[in-house]
């Protein structure tokens, strides 16, 4: 019910939930089952990891996006790691950590984090891990290397790349040219191929990692698909930092309610039709028409038409091979 009432809301502060919750109850009443919900339920990120791969199947390995997105609740700052896996174009959360502070993460913190997801799959099944300047450091690069996972990690300006700063080479790089180094140099102390290039605002974009080095800046463009989820997580789709929730196992259980609510709207929107404008991209990204579709079948199904709605439910869930339409009520 409160994954129904997010997808009609498209908010989280607990009195919209409770609005949209079916029954006679006062809004009162309403309310503190939203927050008996977030106290108690056992709803946890590892289930809901194992279900969003066997909601998402992949027959090859995955791309796996891993950045912070942030927050204020007054003067406590809301910080969180996630790791997102890329399906069909679009980032989907999978795991994350809630951080204590609003700073970046640590060593420690991504360790674990890369541990849970290795317990859901392999090395072999991470085709790369792609992060931004914030995931660097000899113990974090070669946690990944000893593991087998391959990367591809954006350097800062005055990281050495064999003991000369990363500015200094490839001086006369265009906008939109490439510098490559296709053998192994040593960074932070470990050996990569790095890639360079001077983006159209003037900045130089390094990237490193243990792939070959002329795909490195291609790889890395997927990085602004995380972007795009923090996006629809928050200011253009469920409003997540409306909460006033700070707790960690309140703010787990609604970051799990969110995933499961924005799976289910890309796995329809990817099957609507979508508009593309003249400059080859799409008007509305996956998310939004699922969203609006999701949304349409809802009010629909409270006029006593609830056929739209079963189909989507037997849409979203058909990978799992359980969810029977006539089994479903409304």
């Amino acid at each position: 019910m409160l994954l129904c009432a997010v997808l009609q809301a498209k908010d989280v502060r607990h009195a919209e939930l409770a609005q949209r919750l079916p029954g006679g109850a006062k809004i009162e009443s309403a309310v503190r089952r939203v927050e008996r919900f977030f106290d108690r339920h056992p709803l946890d990120q590892q289930d809901t990891a194992r279900l969003v791969l066997r909601l998402l199947p992949d027959t090859g390995p995955r791309t796996f996006l891993l950045d912070r997105t942030n927050w204020q609740l007054g003067n406590q700052h809301v910080n969180v790691l996630v790791l997102a896996v890329v399906w069909r174009g679009v980032a989907v959360p999978l795991l994350f950590e809630l951080l204590p502070h609003g700073g970046s993460s640590d060593q420690l913190t991504r360790q674990t984090l890369l541990d849970d997801a290795l317990t859901l799959l392999t090395a072999q099944q991470v085709e790369v891990l792609i992060a931004d300047r914030e995931f660097i450091g000899h113990d974090w690069l070669d946690d990944l290397l000893t593991r087998g996972v391959h990367c591809c990690i954006r350097l800062r300006n005055n990281t050495l790349l064999d003991d000369l700063p990363a500015s200094q080479w490839w001086p006369n790089l265009g906008v939109g040219e490439r510098g490559l180094i296709t053998h192994d140099v040593e960074v932070h102390g470990l050996p990569l191929q790095v890639a360079a290039t001077i983006g159209q605002d003037g900045e130089r974009v390094i990237v490193a990692g243990n792939v070959p080095a002329a795909r490195l800046l291609a790889l890395y463009r997927k990085r602004w698909k995380i972007e795009c989820l923090f996006r629809h997580l928050k200011s253009k789709g469920f409003r997540l930092e409306n909460t006033h929730m700070a707790l960690h196992d309140h703010l787990e259980r609604l970051l799990c309610l969110l995933t499961l609510a924005f799976v289910w709207s890309v796995v329809i929107g990817l099957e609507e039709p979508a508009r593309i404008k003249g400059h080859g991209r799409a008007a509305w990204s996956a998310f939004t028409l699922g969203l609006r579709r999701l949304v349409q079948a809802f009010t629909r199904a409270a006029s006593g038409l609830p056929e739209t709605l079963l189909a989507l439910i037997t849409q979203a869930f058909a990978s799992l091979h359980t969810v029977k339409s006539e089994s479903v009520g409304y």
